[in-house]
């Protein structure tokens, strides 16, 4: 792939390398296709370069890579070894340029990996993982080329750049020293190795999990059984059992989380904890999917990496390129944290216990009991339940008439469905984006619903990365994992689901909005601790009263939501955030007990549970009812980009709930709110640094104030 890309990913994934010209046969048997066919040689003769899904079969990837890297090989020593003295036309701009054919292939590829994975796709992943990192390493590790560019890094103030440009020159700079470009040729051929092989753990750890998640599906024989849940979830459940040929049974399958919605209406405790111990036990239990052996490693390689490049440990490498700076700071916001989360988290608990107790209960409250009987107290203290608003929250009605109704409010934009361009798959959706004076923004492609051989979680993705220097406009994915109900039912979101819709819509308006010239600066290529900020910021518009009531209306009868329902929404809000918090926290202070150790201290695979525990019981979030968001052993998060990253969401959270005051202070819902946010935030992408940004748009300094009041935890003497 072209330099950029390997710049804006983590070393840990770290793209290409040589590889022999050997391609996959084709899903339906026919030959591999003449180079001149495979659609990733050429730019995408499609609007936006839209990738060709209709073209594209499993055996153009290897090809493809083969060619990229081959091409991009080659432009890299062109520029390394160019006789001339380095400028920043031939040098920076050049790399900026380079490696077209790998980005495309790479983008496509990648993306496909994670939301419409097969055997072939994973058995190139595999394949590729460390011919990726090395050819990352053989462009970042080049003495050659880091001469070049530290030449012009030095003269930098004398070159009359604009503002972008000449933090395209830092950037760069920064880059090349922290993948290990001032060591000697010894330790470069050490991190090549340690490179090479996280590559390949990070890539066996993902397609584990994706097996164990549907090998552990909880299989029930009796649908009485399944009491408690809504008749579409029970159809959605024995759709699920067909589908491994177990007719009559009903299919209870495993979410990215270590809670799982199921656990909220089930009435049969028996089910509910075996539910609950499928999930936390994933990756952690024996078999060919166990992931102990390769945390274990990984955090291993990850430390010895780290003080190779003359850092601490991997948090301290991590952070020291992330808005927070340093381990102090971000031991400091979930130290500060933590307490009043788990006592509100016990106050809960307690609550919780009393309901147990008055239904005649002989048992204590545990993880798989939680979401159930959190749902009564709610109904208690508030007279409804969520499941109350599932029938206002039709899938196709919250993403046309509230996301993009929301967007259309507040920044002027416009939806075309374009049925025209080819799909991967028939349930996802693709929309043409407008700008309010009716130029063409960017494409926007919709994939909900759950699958098998889809990752867990949900996110966003670039197929196409704006650019004012290769004139591309944005091709932006959104993937959510919403189980789909029967042939012919309406797919009802749970309030969370909603939330989730209008967060991830929020990274994609950020990469959507982007308006740089450079590709390494282009939409959410900002600080790990920075992107879920403006995501968070539009989850404000799930309840805002103009958009709600535009889009919160009943499947069957069009009814709006009553307000006496919303109201209990709103008086709610504060409901159950010590457990949210809690979980939350438990995960993150786990991401940072993993990353904040040396290689030495780094246990074996038999130890990683132990190890886990004993972080746990230290930062004291060791409360049984409430596990971790994420066990070590299915937390992809830190296997991948977010390692020692995790904190990141509250960290965002701070800017967001700061920023949701700003709004709602200036006038909420306004076309000049919108413009402002994306003036001087959205479209700015990494061009300048990303606090500045952030007091260009709020006119201050972040206030941590705002979250803790949404949070509830300003009770506990914060």
């Amino acid at each position: 792939m072209s330099l950029r890309l390997n710049l804006a990913t983590s070393l840990a994934i770290a793209l290409v390398s040589a590889m022999p010209l050997v391609a996959f046969a084709s899903e339906d048997g026919k030959p591999a296709k003449a180079a001149s066919e495979n659609p990733f040689f050429s730019p995408s003769p499609l609007p936006y370069h839209f990738p060709q899904f209709d073209k594209i079969h499993n055996e153009d990837y290897e090809p493809a890579f083969d060619k990229g890297m081959a091409d991009n090989r080659a432009e890299i020593e062109a520029i390394a070894n160019n006789p001339q003295a380095a400028t920043f036309e031939n040098t920076i701009v050049a790399m900026e340029r380079s490696g077209q054919v790998l980005e495309r292939v790479s983008r496509v590829f990648f993306s496909q990996a994670g939301t419409n994975t097969n055997d072939a796709i994973q058995a190139l992943q595999t394949k590729l993982a460390p011919k990726l990192a090395a050819h990352s390493d053989a462009t970042l590790l080049n003495g050659k080329l880091y001469a070049r560019v530290k030449a012009i890094f030095d003269q930098r103030d004398s070159l009359k750049l604009d503002a972008e440009s000449k933090r395209l020159v830092e950037r760069y700079h920064t880059d090349f020293v922290r993948a290990g470009a001032r060591l000697s040729d010894a330790d470069k051929t050490r991190l090549k190795a340690i490179n090479a092989e996280l590559a390949s753990l990070a890539t066996r750890f993902s397609q584990n999990l994706l097996k164990e998640s549907n090998a552990d599906a909880v299989v029930v024989d009796d649908r009485s059984q399944l009491d408690g849940l809504s008749d579409d979830a029970i159809s959605a459940a024995a759709e699920a059992a067909k589908a491994r040929k177990l007719d009559g049974k009903f299919v209870i399958a495993l979410m990215n989380t270590s809670g799982q919605p199921a656990l909220a209406s089930l009435t049969n405790r028996e089910l509910r904890e075996r539910i609950m111990q499928a999930s936390l036990n994933r990756g952690g239990h024996g078999g060919d999917n166990d992931n102990r052996a390769i945390v274990a490693q990984t955090v291993k390689l990850r430390a010895e990496r780290a003080a190779l490049l003359g850092y601490k440990n991997h948090a301290d490498y991590v952070l020291q390129d992330q808005t927070a700076g340093n381990i102090e700071a971000v031991n400091k916001l979930l130290g500060q944290l933590a307490p009043p989360a788990v006592a509100n988290a016990r106050t809960e608990a307690a609550d919780i216990q009393k309901v147990i107790d008055a239904e005649g209960g002989n048992f204590k409250v545990d993880a798989s009991d939680w979401a159930y009987y959190t749902e009564k107290v709610r109904q208690q203290k508030y007279a409804f339940d969520e499941q109350q608003l599932r029938p206002y929250f039709e899938m196709n009605n919250v993403l046309e008439n509230g996301v993009f109704f929301a967007a259309n409010k507040l920044y002027g934009l416009t939806f075309k469905e374009r049925k025209d361009l080819p799909k991967y798959l028939p349930d996802t959706r693709i929309f043409e984006v407008f700008n309010e004076d009716g130029s063409a923004l960017a494409l926007f492609i919709v994939d909900y619903y759950a699958r098998s051989n889809k990752r867990g979680g949900a996110w966003a993705n670039a197929y196409v990365s704006q650019s004012g220097l290769l004139g591309d406009k944005p091709v932006i994915a959104n993937h959510l994992n919403v189980p789909k109900p029967a042939e012919g039912e309406p797919t009802l979101l749970t309030y969370s689901e909603v939330n989730t819709a209008f967060h991830e819509f929020g990274h994609a308006l950020h990469g959507m909005f982007s308006n740089v010239k450079y590709p390494r600066f282009s939409g959410t290529s900002v600080p790990r601790d920075f992107v879920e900020y403006p995501s968070q910021v539009n989850e404000m518009w799930v309840a805002w009263p103009e958009v709600l009531k535009n889009y919160a209306k009943h499947y069957k009868t069009g009814e709006p939501l009553p307000q006496a329902l919303l109201d209990k929404v709103k008086a709610s809000d504060k409901f159950n955030q010590g457990f949210a918090t809690t979980e939350y926290l438990g995960a993150a202070l786990l991401d940072q007990a993993w990353h904040q150790i040396s290689a030495a201290q780094a246990p074996q695979a038999d130890g990683v549970l132990a190890f886990e525990a004993a972080a746990l019981k230290r930062a004291g979030v060791d409360f049984a009812p409430v596990p971790p968001r994420y066990r070590t052993t299915y937390f992809s998060h830190i296997m991948g980009g977010y390692s020692a990253g995790y904190y990141s969401y509250i960290w965002s959270e701070v800017l967001d709930a700061d920023s949701v005051e700003w709004f709602k202070k200036n006038g909420g819902l306004t076309r000049k709110n919108g413009d402002h946010f994306r003036n001087t935030l959205l479209s700015r992408g990494g061009s300048e640094d990303a606090m500045v940004l952030f007091r260009n748009f709020s006119g201050g300094e972040p206030y941590v104030q705002p979250l803790l009041e949404r949070r509830g935890l300003t009770q506990q003497g914060q």
